[in-house]
C-alpha cells in the first residue's frame, strides 16, 4: 500500500466520515498518529469511493488502488481517467449500486467518468431533485457533497476564511453564483493531514474542511471536470 495515496485518501475522505455520511465509525481515527498503517482495511469501508478506487486501478494496471495516482484521479483528476472505460464503469455500479434508486448513472455508458463528481452528480439522486423550480436542500447538498476549490484569504487558528464560487439554480441549469467568503477547518483539536494553509493558498475543499493545497493544475482539473459533469447535468434536468 502506498502510504503518499492513503494520506491523501484520508485528506478528501474525513470530512464526509466526521459528519457520519460515509465510511466506518471513529473518524477521528484517521487523523490519529500512525493512522496511514490501517488505512487500506478503513477506504474498503467507504463502498463508494472504494468501487471507483478499484476500477481506476484494473484500468491502469496498478495493483494497489490507493497508489497516489489513483486516489489522485478519483478525488482530483488525471490522466487514469482516460484509462476507464465507461461503459465498463456503469457495468461495475450497476453491480455495487444494484437496487439504488435515483440518479442517472443508469443510461450514463456514453459519459461515465471514474470521479468524484459522477458519484456527486449522477450516482446520488441529488441532481435530479432541482428539476422544476429546484430543492434547496439538493442544491446544498450538492455544492458541499462536491470537491470544490478556493483561495485562503485569512487564517485564524485552526480554521480559514475561504473564497470560492458556490453553486446556483436559476431555474433550468446548475450554475456557478459569484464567489463569497466562507469560514472552514483545515485541523480540529491540534491535528490535520496537512502542514497548514496560508493567504493566497489555493485549496480543495470538502464539505467544511480543506483538504488540500492545490497546484493550478490540480485546481484547473477539478474545475473542468465539474463543469463537464454540470454541462451534462442540464442537459438531463432542463
Amino acid at each position: 500500500m502506498s502510504a503518499e495515496g492513503a494520506l491523501l485518501f484520508a485528506r478528501y475522505a474525513y470530512p464526509p466520515n466526521e459528519l457520519g455520511y460515509c465510511g466506518p465509525d471513529d473518524a477521528a481515527a484517521l487523523l490519529r498518529p500512525g493512522a496511514v498503517a490501517g488505512m487500506e482495511q478503513r477506504a474498503r469501508q467507504f463502498e463508494g469511493a472504494w468501487c471507483y478506487l478499484e476500477f481506476l486501478a484494473e484500468a491502469a494496471g496498478i495493483p494497489d488502488p490507493l497508489d497516489v495516482r489513483v486516489v489522485e484521479a478519483y478525488w482530483i483528476g488525471n490522466e487514469l481517467l482516460d484509462l476507464a472505460d465507461s461503459g465498463a464503469l456503469v457495468a461495475r455500479l450497476l453491480d455495487r449500486f444494484r437496487g439504488q434508486t435515483g440518479g442517472t448513472w443508469r443510461e450514463a455508458a456514453h459519459r461515465a467518468v471514474a470521479h468524484h463528481s459522477f458519484q456527486v452528480f449522477d450516482v446520488y439522486p441529488w441532481a435530479v431533485l432541482l428539476r422544476g423550480t429546484g430543492n434547496p436542500t439538493a442544491l446544498s447538498v450538492l455544492d458541499q457533497c462536491r470537491i470544490r476549490t478556493g483561495v485562503v484569504v485569512g487564517v485564524d487558528g485552526e480554521s480559514a476564511t475561504v473564497e470560492s464560487c458556490p453553486l446556483s439554480w436559476d431555474g433550468e441549469a446548475l450554475v456557478p453564483a459569484p464567489p463569497r467568503r466562507e469560514s472552514v477547518r483545515w485541523s480540529t483539536g491540534g491535528r490535520s493531514l496537512i502542514a497548514g494553509v496560508s493567504p493566497g493558498d489555493r485549496v480543495a475543499l470538502h464539505w467544511d474542511w480543506v483538504c488540500d493545497v492545490l497546484t493550478d493544475e490540480q485546481a484547473a482539473r477539478i474545475e473542468s471536470i465539474e463543469g463537464r459533469r454540470h454541462s451534462e447535468i442540464n442537459s438531463l434536468t432542463g
